[in-house]
């Protein structure tokens, strides 16, 4: 006798196949079918950037090597870093790298780990007399942010105004031309990317940038990796623990000395 349509292996897989895409969405999957997971950044080089058509950097190597350790492959996507860090926050099982934690962030993602090394400054032009001996001093100075990225929210946490001691651009490397043109005063920028654009640039940095304010806040700890908060903790654990693995086994250590 022949089985009925609504009960035949296809109708079944089909089925099957609609309730766990509905159970994934309810709970929040982070990894696809296939095993892909998505994966956003920004231009922000040498940490993350498109050479060739293909993200690379120091960061999206760590994620990639994390990836690796998990067997899964990632959907790497580089955007504007206001609409990537809105993406991830907002929806679940969306990775994000090269985030900055600070205290105003770290209710609204999960964070998987530390990938990359950072120091951060207010840049200023060599030989110009700033007189900046703390982050109040600087208030009455232009400064160069990116909108949302870590400086410009800190610095706005602190009671600096967009628009006013605060310019923000979408791009690094529109900031460090604001301040060789005397566009803007300084320049809130991590140390290695600074370096990295004033050389890209066909400059020195040490003839073109001044260190004038480090900032300790955002200083020393590094950069994450982090999913937003409606991703499951098992998930988030997951790849926390396989970057503690690439840590300890020696292949972070061996990244990071590569781009150094």
């Amino acid at each position: 006798m022949a089985v009925p349509t609504s009960f035949s292996a296809t109708g079944i897989w089909r089925r099957f196949a609609c309730l766990a895409a509905l159970w994934c969405w309810g709970a929040g999957c982070a990894v696809a079918a296939d095993g892909a997971v998505r994966v956003l950044t920004e231009e922000y080089p040498p940490y993350n950037y498109t050479d060739g058509g293909k993200l690379t950097g120091l960061s999206t190597q760590v994620v990639e090597a994390v990836l690796k350790e998990l067997k899964l492959h990632g959907e790497f996507q580089s955007m504007p870093w206001a609409r990537a860090y809105e993406t991830a926050h907002g929806t679940p099982g969306v990775l994000i790298y090269s985030i900055g934690r600070t205290p105003e962030r770290d209710k609204l993602f999960k964070w998987v780990g530390v990938i990359a090394p950072t120091n951060y400054y207010l840049f200023g032009q060599p030989g110009r007399a700033y007189g900046i001996d703390s982050l109040e001093a600087a208030k009455k100075y232009r400064i160069a942010t990116v909108n949302e990225d870590v400086g410009e929210q800190f610095l706005v946490a602190h009671g600096f105004v967009k628009g006013q001691n605060l310019q923000p651009s979408v791009k690094y490397e529109l900031n460090y031309e604001k301040l060789k043109l005397g566009r803007v005063d300084l320049w809130i920028m991590n140390e290695l990317t600074a370096s990295y654009l004033a050389r890209q640039a066909g400059d020195n940095p040490a003839r073109t940038l001044a260190r004038v304010y480090r900032i300790p806040e955002l200083s020393g700890e590094g950069y994450y990796m982090a999913f937003g908060k409606q991703t499951p903790d098992a998930t988030v654990e997951r790849f926390r623990q396989a970057l503690q693995h690439l840590k300890r086994s020696g292949g972070y250590e061996q990244l990071q000395r590569k781009w150094q």
